[in-house]
């Protein structure tokens, strides 16, 4: 058994988003969050909810659960919510945001 089975979030819970990212998280992530574009003639990049990717990535770093593994729940497929955090980590989100973490202070 995996722990992400285990920790599944359940539907009625309307603020996982925030739980997992709250507000002050995302103030200071959603500047830095790399822009994706849809093409109109299809290809390119689906457009999704950018926190729902954070979400999502917070959820599969934290708990551990592998990234096919992760709950329908979140609004996006495992393979976007991976290519996501992928071009975030080639974007250098993380660095970014660690930086920006860091200068917010106490």
């Amino acid at each position: 058994m995996l722990i992400c089975d285990l920790i599944k979030p359940s539907p009625s819970s309307l603020d996982l988003s925030h739980r997992l990212v709250p507000d002050e998280l995302w103030s200071l992530v959603a500047p830095l969050f790399p822009s994706f574009t849809s093409c109109p003639q299809g290809g390119g990049t689906a457009l999704v909810d950018e926190r729902a990717v954070l979400t999502a990535v917070v959820y599969v770093l934290t708990s551990e659960c592998a990234w096919r593994h992760l709950p329908e729940t979140f609004g996006l497929s495992s393979a976007t919510a991976h290519r996501r955090f992928s071009a975030c980590t080639k974007d250098g989100l993380w660095r970014r945001l660690h930086r920006a973490v860091l200068d917010e202070g106490p």
